[in-house]
């Protein structure tokens, strides 16, 4: 069967990958400025796709390494990280500045996180993101793609589990579409878990893409 892969979320965009026992945590929040649980996590790694107050609270993660929306390869543990360029929106970074995308491949398993991407990524960036195990995608709107090109970018890419993001939640501050609609639009397969994790080996990812459904974690105002 070999290694698995183990992915928790803390909402939003906050994740922690865990492969080998290594862990890194992607784009950390701070709980509070978004009305959502606060979760101070340790790890072994810090990736943070850009410097926008839901996505940078690094002081949440107990961490040796500390990576900023940084470019090109390099290496974290069993994990070959590649930083992509991107942007915030469909204005060349104009209105909302940079993205990194990050491109995860440990064993055999690729992952993807896009940050808030605010566009349809072209050309070689497309490339990069096809096909991969598992692809992290914000559907909320506003500050990102929405639902419908969330779902044209899952189309493109057809990668073989998809976890949305960046959505509305209850009680959350944010103004962003809930789950439900991206759910309305997307015609993939579904698979709802129980709680904010999901453990895979390669055997068990499915060969058509399936969207992947985790209850959010919500506080009461």
């Amino acid at each position: 069967m070999g290694s698995s892969l183990r992915i928790e979320w803390y909402g939003h965009a906050y994740f922690l990958v865990k492969y080998d026992d290594y862990s890194i945590a992607i784009d950390p929040h701070d709980g509070g400025s978004l009305n959502l649980p606060e979760f101070r996590i340790k790890a072994d790694a810090v990736l943070v796709t850009h410097n926008h107050y839901d996505h940078n609270a690094v002081e949440m993660v107990e961490a040796r390494e500390v990576v900023k929306w940084r470019k090109g390869s390099f290496q974290l543990g069993p994990f070959k990280v590649e930083g992509i360029q991107a942007y915030h929106d469909k204005s060349m970074g104009k209105l909302r500045g940079e993205d990194i995308i990050y491109r995860l491949e440990a064993g055999s398993f690729s992952i993807v996180h896009v940050g808030d991407l605010g566009h349809i990524p072209e050309g070689d960036v497309l490339e990069k993101l096809k096909g991969v195990s598992i692809l992290m995608v914000p559907v909320g709107g506003t500050y990102t793609i929405d639902a419908e090109e969330a779902w044209e970018l899952v189309t493109k890419t057809e990668p073989r589990l998809v976890i949305p993001m960046h959505y509305w939640v209850p009680y959350s501050t944010l103004p962003l579409d809930p789950l439900d609609k991206f759910l309305s639009i997307s015609k993939a397969r579904r698979l709802r878990l129980d709680s904010r994790v999901l453990e895979v080996t390669l055997d068990d990812i499915p060969d058509k893409t399936t969207v992947v459904i985790m209850p959010p974690p919500t506080k009461k105002r």
